[in-house]
């Protein structure tokens, strides 16, 4: 005889509704019960007919993380794969499947619309690379759950979280700040880099506060690439007023900041200190070992698994916020903090 959710629910000591909790991802239930009710539906290897109870709620249990993806992908952005990481692990201690999407920006609206018109799938996760005006305008006319990682650059009503890049600017320099640094470069993207000038911001943001004005050159503009890194620090190192400490917007610049420092036979952290944003990929394969402004992306995506299944039960509900602070990791780049 094949077992039922009263006898999982017999087993566990609770009611057959708290069992059925536990299986649609209810976050009213106790962390404790769910690992209870869990272990009991091993031990009794009770596999309930997901597919029934699927088409009874009329839903897919199915969550889309669409983006526009690409070959070498993995290493231009590393970060996105650990979100997905967290990303999954949120949505499948609750029952939810996740299916990654590559997609263009151009076609997003339309494949969002079908999918939720057909019910093959419950909420959207859109990365920041698939948003449009045109995408908003359909959500909300549909009131599409959904949840937009990265807070858009134009009008719109989207639920967004993101993480706080002008806060994590104002963190950078106000490390170097505590370590003793009086003058600080940044070299970053172009202008049209949102990340890197939230940074940028952020940084100016707290210099402001101590009536502290960065120099011609201080600030350098360019692709976010090695040998953009690599130009720029030349660049804020020719002239004749130096800075004690370079802030690099990202892994791919400090590489190339960290490679001209020692072109011109400069010493980090005695000549000058280097802090840049992110713990990957390069900081920690450099020498020195680079101090850095971390951001848990992976925590990231675990927030927004929790957050998507809460609006796909909550269809009203309207989230945009920051999440996720930023922290020091303090390595051999620079000065120990005072």
């Amino acid at each position: 005889m094949s077992v039922t959710i009263k006898d999982v629910a017999k087993a566990a000591g609770t009611s057959t509704a708290t069992v059925s909790k536990v299986m649609n991802g209810s976050y009213s239930i106790s962390e404790e019960t769910i690992e209870r009710v869990t272990r009991v539906m091993k031990e009794l290897n009770y596999h309930p007919n997901t597919r029934a109870r699927n088409l009874s709620h009329k839903a897919s249990n199915t969550v889309v993380f669409a983006t526009t993806l690409g070959k070498n992908m993995g290493f231009q952005n590393p970060h996105m794969f650990e979100m997905l990481c967290g990303l999954e692990h949120s949505l499948s201690k609750k029952g939810y499947s996740l299916v990654v999407k590559d997609i263009q920006p151009s076609e997003t609206a339309a494949y969002v619309k079908e999918c939720s018109d057909t019910k093959a799938a419950d909420g959207f996760i859109l990365h920041a690379s698939v948003f449009t005006p045109e995408l908003d305008e359909i959500i909300y006319k549909n009131e599409i759950a959904h949840l937009v990682l990265g807070m858009p650059d134009f009008e719109n009503h989207f639920n967004w979280i993101d993480v706080d890049n002008k806060y994590a600017g104002e963190v950078a320099i106000k490390h170097l700040l505590s370590c003793g640094y009086c003058s600080v470069a940044f070299i970053g993207g172009m202008e049209n880099d949102c990340i890197s000038m939230h940074r940028l911001s952020g940084v100016l943001s707290v210099l402001n506060q101590h009536e502290v004005i960065l120099p011609k050159g201080f600030v350098q503009y360019g692709e976010s690439l090695t040998d953009s890194g690599y130009d720029m620090t030349k660049q804020v190192l020719s002239g004749k007023s130096k800075p004690e400490a370079i802030i690099c917007a990202n892994n791919y610049l400090a590489y190339g900041c960290v490679n001209a420092i020692h072109d011109l036979g400069l010493k980090i952290p005695k000549d000058i200190g280097v802090l840049t944003f992110d713990d990957y990929p390069f900081s920690q394969l450099m020498h020195p070992q680079l101090t850095v402004v971390n951001i848990d992306v992976y925590d990231l995506g675990a927030e927004a698994g929790k957050t998507i299944i809460q609006i796909i039960k909550k269809p009203h509900m309207h989230v945009q916020s920051y999440i996720t602070y930023p922290s020091i990791i303090q390595r051999d780049s620079t000065r120990d903090g005072g």
